[in-house]
């Protein structure tokens, strides 16, 4: 049998499982099968009420990152763009897949028809991927950067192109879900009760290739990419605790390492986050944990868990990034300061100090880099 939602690592809406429906409309109980406790009104208030407060703090946030990139020139920074790039994502998870999943989950039908049958699992794997990827981009960049001292840094063309190739792998490697899914209607037996179904629908019908699928997604969307990742930051902080400097420059060497901490702990947040869900799926997939009395409350929780990773970046640059703590204040106070931002150690493009150094049409005078 299914689980619940999808079983393909993207950690989103999928199928509906007919027995739970059957069980809380009819009190009629299979054996092996339980109440689904995600129906009590408490559990259902506190399910709103998370997935609420992840999308107020995340798409105001994650709007606000993107937001002061683009309105201030000296936030332009090639890591900045990929932060950007970022947040869009999680702008896409907060729109695309919170509500959805959340009205899937309190309704156990799905509703939303049938070309949202395909296209919401396929726009909600894209955001994962196009995230993780997009990490994996920032930490190669400060490892060849720093690691190495290259004296030719990306530009910023360059810099679009790399996130126009990550969106196109991301939306090669989601499709799938959008390819083998259909929209039924499925008959309960002996009541005669038809519900609404979104479900996986593979090319040999076997459960083994969803199986397969989730493994890949599970080594592509999370193991890899975090080992990568693990590595770069790891060989950029012992190359940044070594380095040696004149004086005038340890000032500079210190926002490196502060904004790779910044980084590093962006990713951490994310791995943190996503554990429980992964392990979850997969003992669904391998139908270790189909069985477990709870089981779709448990796979709702770990869901939200995972959930968090889109609104805790917004959080993180705020409190240890001094130029987007100094941002946001100005939002707030609607005050309008470019000239208080200040190099953090990210990878400003040669073209742009030249742009930035040599730009007298400036109202505001650069910024030091």
């Amino acid at each position: 049998m299914s689980p619940p939602f999808n079983s393909t690592g993207d950690g989103e809406v999928g199928e509906t499982d007919a027995w739970a429906l059957l069980n809380d409309s009819m009190y009629v109980y299979p054996p092996g099968f339980h109440t689904d406790i995600t129906k009590h009104f408490w559990v259902q208030i506190t399910l709103i009420t998370a997935y609420s407060f992840i999308i107020l703090l995340g798409f105001p946030g994650n709007a606000l990152v993107i937001y002061m990139i683009t309105r201030y020139r000296n936030m332009r920074t090639v890591t900045n763009f990929f932060i950007a790039n970022l947040a869009l994502a999680d702008l896409l998870v907060d729109t695309l897949c919170l509500p959805f999943t959340l009205v899937y989950t309190l309704l156990d039908e799905w509703k939303l028809g049938a070309m949202l049958c395909h296209m919401l699992p396929f726009a909600q794997a894209l955001s994962v991927h196009v995230s993780i990827f997009t990490m994996t981009v920032i930490a190669l960049e400060r490892y060849r950067c720093i690691v190495f001292h290259l004296g030719r840094r990306i530009t910023w063309r360059s810099s679009f192109i790399i996130m126009a190739i990550t969106w196109t792998v991301s939306a090669v490697l989601a499709a799938p879900l959008a390819i083998f899914r259909e929209h039924r209607y499925e008959e309960i037996p002996f009541i005669g009760l038809r519900i609404a179904v979104c479900s996986e629908n593979w090319p040999h019908g076997s459960s083994m290739d969803g199986v397969i699928f989730s493994l890949s997604m599970l080594l592509l969307q999370y193991i890899i990419p975090l080992a990568i990742i693990s590595y770069a930051y790891i060989s950029i902080w012992v190359k940044l605790k070594n380095h040696v400097s004149p004086s005038s420059r340890n000032d500079s060497i210190s926002r490196r390492k502060n904004t790779t901490k910044m980084l590093a702990l962006v990713v951490v947040v994310f791995a943190i986050c996503w554990l429980p869900f992964h392990v979850f799926q997969l003992a669904s997939d391998l139908d270790l944990a189909l069985r477990l009395k709870e089981y779709k409350l448990i796979y709702t929780v770990f869901h939200i868990v995972a959930m968090c990773s889109t609104f805790t970046n917004p959080l993180l640059y705020g409190w240890m990034n001094k130029n987007y703590r100094n941002g946001f204040l100005m939002v707030f106070r609607c005050e309008d300061k470019p000239d208080s931002f200040h190099p953090d150690g990210s990878f400003r493009t040669r073209s742009l100090r030249r742009l930035t150094l040599n730009d007298r049409s400036s109202r505001h005078p650069p910024t030091a880099v």
